[in-house]
Order: C-alpha cells, then sequence, then structure tokens
C-alpha cells in the first residue's frame, strides 16, 4: 500500500487541473481512530468524493463553517464514513471538499438522509459546486 499526505495525491490532481494553489485542513475520522485516517491510495478500499465550489472570498469564511459542521455533525456519523478534508485556494475563490467513503452505496445513504438537501442548499447559495465520485489512478511518495 502506498500513501503519501501530498505529492501527486488526488487532491495534488485536482489542484493542477484547476491551476490553483492550495492549502489543506483535515477533518476528524469518524471514530476518530488514527486507522480512518484521510490515505492516498491506489488500492481501491474507499471511494473518494471531490466537491470544488467556487465562491466569492468574501463567502469562503462561512462556506468553510458549514462545510466543517457538515461534517462535525452529519457526514462523519453516516455509515461508511472515511474522512474529510478541505483544501481552500490561497486567493480565496475555491475551496475543495476530499471525502473518502468506504462504498458508493455509502455515498447514495447520506445523499438519501432528509438533513441533505438543506445542507446542500445552503452551500449552493453560497458558491457553485462541481462534484465527482473518484478513484485514485496513481499515488507517489518518498
Amino acid at each position: 500500500m502506498t500513501q503519501t499526505e501530498f505529492p501527486l495525491s488526488r487532491r495534488g490532481f485536482v489542484a493542477a487541473a484547476t491551476g490553483i494553489t492550495l492549502t489543506a485542513t483535515l477533518a476528524h475520522s469518524q471514530s476518530r481512530s488514527p486507522v480512518m485516517q484521510a490515505i492516498i491510495r491506489t488500492d481501491g478500499q474507499v471511494i473518494t468524493l471531490v466537491t470544488v465550489f467556487t465562491v466569492e472570498p468574501a463567502k469562503l469564511p462561512i462556506l468553510l463553517d458549514v462545510l466543517r459542521h457538515g461534517t462535525e455533525t452529519f457526514f462523519s456519523k453516516m455509515p461508511g464514513f472515511v474522512s474529510s478534508s478541505v483544501l481552500t485556494a490561497r486567493d480565496g475563490r475555491q475551496a475543495i471538499n476530499y471525502s473518502q467513503w468506504k462504498s458508493a452505496g455509502d455515498i447514495a445513504g447520506f445523499r438519501k438522509d432528509p438533513r441533505f438537501a438543506p445542507y446542500i442548499q445552503r452551500l449552493l447559495a453560497l458558491a457553485k459546486a462541481e462534484t465527482v465520485e473518484c478513484d485514485v489512478a496513481y499515488v507517489k511518495s518518498i
């Protein structure tokens, strides 16, 4: 199993594809266990959900609060949650939510939860969003 925190990870790929420089904040895992931390790997044990938010810089702190609160109170308590990381562009115009889930069924499950619709509406009132379900194709570590 190859692991990395940043070099050529999915985060790096998204950053390179969008041409932005990123900083990262890692949210806690469901069990608060080191075993369940965000690990970038190609072994297919997790599904990665990447959402890129485009936001006015003045609204970025509010968006980050909504993402943090949603992770702490909703997503981290859902079955199959592994981790969530939020990255921000240095110019304050984009935020990327990088979350890991045990299965596509777990992602479908949180989307069916009645709390999800009002949450996503609040996010979309702040920013435009594009979401992609991903498998990690390549990781290089030192």
